[in-house]
């Protein structure tokens, strides 16, 4: 059995079905209604906001035999032919495949022929805007005088790349991104036909995703009563089958970087992670969470978010109350700055990781950064309260000085000696027993993904397969020399490296990627046995 999708099904079909644009769809009936029908049209909006469906209504209306203060009767032989999709009078041109000087050339011809019945030939072309330059030159005269039977109502999304020229002969509508509150009714009104059990809080939640078009909510809907078919769709249920996640974790994200809490920032991100949440989808809604907090700080109040509950709009003013307006503005412009980046990168995971690291970092080259986590210190001493980040910890503890006792004199550590070609080896060999050294992330994930690697000299190299990586270890050199000190007894000289660099310079020194099958060893190479010395990427090497 053919199955028609719920956006298709749910079509409007008359203007006062359109909803949330009762300034568009009140000025074309009443043209209707005076006969003041003009020849072209231009409909502007983001995508789900009703521009072809007025367009359809528009068409059918206009050639109807029976209209009803200005809408069609839908009951005339005009009107059921449109609603089949068998009207000659009606013609959909999709301009994104359509776009060449011949198919306009072709229109140009065909609009002097009068219709066969009806008073009116409607040619609708959508996304008008991927017409190339020659094709809007051609379309340009007959779109300036056109037959006294022929309406033409063109659609876009892009309304900037349609030429002036094209703009000043059509009488323009903008179509406004629809609010959830809107989106809700309609829904609602929908599923209430469709006899589908669904609460209002999953109506909530779809409505505050779909960013303004009712077509994305449908879509929406219609994966949820697929995946839960005969059940009612609760809100969680809703948030599973979307990959976004409970209003809540943005709270308690929120939390953790206004108080620069790594590990909390850290362990939700591996919680949303193994959940099988979108990481971008979550930054998408961390930043607008992020905008609510900022607008519950200005001083004339702020007005109910549509998705929070009652409940979580008195949250979000108690932590915009405790937020300062500089960190706000400064974390909603970087991770706004990272989500473009994410959007390219293969893995996502990392990029956000390392990001709450640095973000949540006491330092930052930032000056509108630093001042606000400044402010943020200032706060907290003003608390009595003690901000400690340990070298060897990524957690950052809150302890109250007063239960503070004093500590003893820390005893001098003695000095190790430095390691030798021999314990580099035997250091890379046994890597496995420093990655559990690693117990607290981030270092304990990022350790995992890093291999122990050597060249020449006395130095080990760690071996990173992404830049992300070698960016993090580049500032932890001291944190990974003191824990390779702890585990092997030696002193080891270590810096990153890219894993192509890497495999490069191994490439050019022993004629293959894998040194571990080198059959020389590191100690040969340190004896002096290989003379010759040449200059590698500014590298002294030996070949």
């Amino acid at each position: 059995m053919e199955y028609t999708a719920l956006y298709r099904k749910l079509r409007p079909k008359l203007f006062s079905e359109v909803c949330g644009q009762e300034h568009i769809t009140k000025t074309l009936k009443n043209q209707l209604i005076s006969h003041r029908v003009s020849h072209a049209y231009l409909f502007c909006g983001t995508r789900g906001t009703g521009k072809t469906s007025t367009a359809k209504i528009f068409a059918k209306a206009i050639n109807c035999e029976n209209p009803k203060d200005g809408e069609p009767c839908g009951e005339c032989s005009m009107c059921l032919a449109a609603a089949e999709d068998r009207s000659f009078n009606i013609f959909e041109i999709d301009a994104a495949s359509n776009n060449g000087v011949d198919n306009i050339r072709e229109l140009r011809d065909e609009v002097n022929y009068p219709p066969a019945v009806g008073e009116y030939k409607v040619y609708i072309i959508d996304e008008v805007h991927m017409l190339s330059l020659a094709a809007f030159n051609a379309l340009l005269k007959t779109l300036e005088e056109p037959p006294a039977h022929v309406v033409f109502i063109l659609a876009t999304t892009d309304p900037q790349k349609v030429p002036v020229t094209i703009l000043s002969r059509c009488q323009r509508f903008d179509f406004k991104r629809i609010t959830a509150e809107t989106i809700s009714k309609t829904l609602l009104g929908y599923m209430k036909s469709e006899n589908i059990q669904i609460t209002e809080e999953a109506v909530g939640a779809i409505s505050g995703v779909c960013d303004g078009a009712v077509r994305d909510a449908l879509s929406i809907l219609d994966r949820c009563i697929s995946f839960y078919y005969g059940e009612e769709i609760t809100k969680d249920k809703v948030l599973e089958v979307i990959g976004s996640a409970d209003k809540t974790l943005f709270f308690d994200f929120t939390d953790a970087l206004l108080r620069f809490d790594t590990f909390k920032c850290l362990s939700l991100i591996d919680r949303i992670f193994e959940d099988g949440k979108d990481l971008n989808r979550f930054v998408t809604e961390l930043i607008v969470h992020l905008r609510n907090v900022l607008l519950a700080k200005q001083p004339r109040g702020f007005k109910t978010a549509p998705d929070y509950s009652e409940e979580n709009t008195e949250r979000l003013k108690k932590q915009a109350a405790g937020a300062e307006k500089e960190r706000l503005i400064d974390l909603i412009s970087s991770f706004s700055e990272l989500l473009n980046k994410m959007k390219y990168s293969d893995n996502v995971k990392i990029m956000l990781e390392v990001f709450a690291v640095k973000i949540t970092s006491p330092l930052s080259d930032d000056e509108s950064s630093l001042v606000s986590r400044i402010e943020s210190l200032e706060r907290l001493a003003a608390q009595n309260i003690s901000f400690i980040s340990a070298e060897n910890m990524s957690q950052k503890t809150y302890i109250n000085k007063e239960n503070v006792q004093e500590s003893s004199p820390v005893e001098a550590m003695p000095v190790k000696e430095k390691a030798l070609p021999e314990d580099i080896k035997a250091a890379i060999d046994n890597f496995s027993a420093l990655k559990k050294g690693f117990k607290s992330p981030p270092e304990s994930i990022f350790i995992e993904k890093t291999e122990a690697g050597f060249l020449t000299g006395d130095k080990l190299w760690l071996v990173c397969p992404s830049p992300a990586l070698f960016d993090f270890w580049a500032e932890r050199l001291d944190t990974v020399k003191a824990a390779m000190t702890e585990v092997f007894g030696k002193e080891f000289e270590t810096e990153p490296i890219l894993k192509e660099d890497y495999d490069a310079r191994c490439v050019a020194l022993f004629g293959q990627k894998d040194v571990k099958k080198d059959p020389k060893g590191i100690s040969e190479l340190n004896t002096g046995k290989l003379k010759e010395k040449i200059h590698f990427d500014n590298i002294e090497i030996y070949d």
